[in-house]
């Protein structure tokens, strides 16, 4: 079979795409990529969650597939939403690289000021780590964020490790250690989705990860009891069962925490449902603050 992959049109999300291309390829499966634009392309002047929130990414890729004008997608994980469209599946999830952030800077961090970011997590995250820093609103790809940060507009930006790495990209700066600045669910992780087609989910199978699908299936069992999408600060990683999830307040000052070991997706399930109450009010507050209702 001979499949047309489908992937934005950043450097990354094509290094994506190309490295699945040569995963099929070594089994014998030849492809070619097909690039499509998104709205999150074509409107970065905004926050995230003013758009649309992680779906933004994903949509247009997501009509194709049902359109047929493509067989599948290649994704950050991460940008994947929990709602799925019906007739769509994930059919590989790729062996995890590294779910860190980045922050990439090159003055001492110490004298560090201003940082760019549009994550409502990372901003958290960072105003609770790194007393002293002031952030700002920073969108675009990767290529756009780094021009700004050379042009001056930031002191630092934060990037996900994984990223710079599979574009091999040398940049100095600071890992932000993963206990600390807890990572978005399946960052670091490559997925593919397709029709729901046997035909093409056996073929994509053979270059599945199943530890890696564990970890993510935690992280997004998790994702989808708390709620909230981008618009609540929270981290949730799971390595080897062990997960830990976090909701914080949009400054930074409070925070839900809960860290446990985990051999389900049910009880997967209930850490959620534990987060999303203790956490109740936090979600609350930074849906008020961000003009977004929150009914749960």
């Amino acid at each position: 079979m001979h499949l047309r992959i489908g992937t934005r049109g950043s450097r990354l999300a094509r290094v994506q795409a190309e490295r699945v291309a040569r995963l099929l390829a070594e089994r014998g499966c030849q492809a070619d990529l097909s690039i499509i634009t998104t709205r999150g392309d074509t409107i970065d002047g905004v926050p995230l969650h003013e758009i649309g929130g992680q779906g933004v990414f994903v949509r247009a890729l997501d009509d194709a597939i049902l359109a047929g004008e493509i067989d599948c997608a290649v994704h950050s994980m991460k940008d994947i939403p929990a709602l799925r469209p019906e007739g769509v599946t994930t059919a590989a999830i790729l062996k995890r690289d590294s779910p860190a952030d980045f922050l990439a800077h090159t003055l001492p961090l110490d004298t560090v000021r201003i940082i760019g970011t549009s994550s409502t997590r990372r901003r958290a995250q960072i105003l609770r780590n790194l007393p002293g820093k002031f952030v700002e609103q920073l969108r675009g790809n990767v290529d756009t964020r780094l021009r700004k940060l050379a042009d001056g507009r930031y002191d630092a930006i934060v990037l996900a490790e994984a990223g710079i790495e599979r574009m091999s990209i040398s940049v100095p700066g600071t890992r932000l250690s993963p206990e600390q600045f807890v990572p978005s669910p399946n960052q670091g992780t490559i997925a593919v989705v397709c029709r729901d087609d046997p035909d093409l989910t056996t073929i994509l199978a053979e270059i599945d990860h199943p530890e890696t699908r564990f970890d993510t299936g935690v992280e997004r069992a998790v994702m989808e009891e708390v709620g909230g999408g981008c618009f609540t600060p929270q981290g949730i990683a799971c390595q080897n069962g062990h997960l830990i999830g976090e909701i914080l307040s949009l400054d930074g000052d409070r925070q839900v925490r809960i860290e446990e070991d985990v051999e389900s997706l049910n009880e997967a399930r209930l850490v959620g449902r534990r987060l999303r109450n203790e956490g109740r009010a936090l979600i609350r507050e930074a849906h008020e603050r961000l003009g977004i209702g929150y009914e749960r």
